[in-house]
């Protein structure tokens, strides 16, 4: 017969082993664990890292590529020069035209798409239901995959006969066409973001104003726009980023006028328009050709400084409302 001491201490020591036993195979399960976030990490850092040097680099490339037109035609005789005729025997390359032209097309974009996006925002993230939401948001996604050049074909069949025929221009491919379609181009990017940026507000703060007695519209712009206004502005900032940027519509609907335009309802012609339009036909290593590159390196820092300022903006407001 078993003693009764004997088998006691077996299953002792048999459940020793065992705790031994799971005790070192949870410990490689988090040895390897570990060993698989901190390859993670590496991997992420190393393609951070990557995009800031490449960044770096395109600035480099293009502050070089520059340095001729720095020194023989002067960056402030060029960033103020309001005449733009590289081909004459007296050349001048003055930004002043494609400066201006950006900023009416900019202008014009957003005082388009600007209400119409941060009013959808609202309705998606505080009246839709969930099922439109997500078509909704599936169909926004989708804009952003479709070519710009699309976007400049339906405006010129479209949109340049009806200002055309009802506004007094001679042609319908004014700044005012190409800010009108860059404002369709930029909606994604504003529903987008400020839709998340009103997402993120506490529900606290809806929970407080219905106790209130406000209505759903009422907490919408009373509380939740407010609440949320510095995501919206950094939203907004992103799609004047876009704006400025955009090429082919503008190549295609601004009549690329190098005159500086009076109003939206001239031709005019943007940085990004001048750069596109011109960079095929200029003779490699010449002055001109250095002058694209300026002109560009001047649209890189505007571009990079506004989002820059969003992105700095937007990581606030995720700030504010992380819990």
């Amino acid at each position: 017969m078993n003693n009764p001491a004997n088998t006691k201490k077996n299953r002792i020591i048999r459940f020793q082993t065992g705790l031994a036993e799971s005790g070192q195979t949870t410990f490689n399960g988090l040895r390897n664990t570990r060993g698989l976030d901190s390859a993670a990490t590496i991997f992420i850092s190393v393609l951070g890292w990557t995009a800031i040097f490449v960044l770096i680099g395109i600035a480099a490339f293009l502050i070089q590529s520059s340095l001729r037109a720095f020194d023989e035609v002067g960056i402030w005789s060029m960033i103020a020069g309001s005449g733009w005729f590289p081909t004459s025997s007296n050349a001048r390359y003055g930004f002043l035209p494609a400066q201006v032209g950006s900023i009416w097309v900019t202008t014009v974009a957003l005082s388009a798409c600007v209400p119409i996006g941060v009013l959808s925002a609202v309705y998606l993230s505080e009246f839709a239901s969930k099922r439109f939401r997500e078509a909704a948001k599936t169909v926004i996604e989708f804009m952003v995959t479709i070519p710009s050049v699309v976007f400049g074909l339906i405006g010129l069949a479209v949109l340049v006969p009806l200002i055309r025929q009802h506004l007094p221009v001679d042609s319908g491919l004014v700044a005012l066409t190409a800010g009108l379609v860059v404002g369709i181009v930029c909606l994604p990017t504003i529903i987008s973001i400020s839709e998340d940026a009103l997402r993120s507000v506490p529900s606290e703060l809806r929970q407080g104003s219905f106790a209130l007695g406000n209505t759903r519209w009422q907490t919408a712009y009373k509380v939740i726009l407010p609440a949320a206004s510095s995501g919206v502005f950094a939203a907004v900032m992103l799609g004047m980023g876009r704006a400025i940027g955009e090429t082919m519509v503008v190549l295609m609907l601004a009549g690329n006028a190098g005159i500086i335009p009076a109003s939206p309802l001239e031709a005019a012609r943007t940085m990004t328009g001048t750069i596109a339009q011109e960079t095929g036909e200029v003779v490699r290593g010449s002055v001109h050709f250095s002058v694209l590159f300026t002109l560009g390196l001047v649209l890189f820092v505007i571009t990079f400084a506004i989002n820059l300022f969003a992105d700095m903006i937007l990581e606030r407001s995720r700030k504010k409302w992380r819990r």
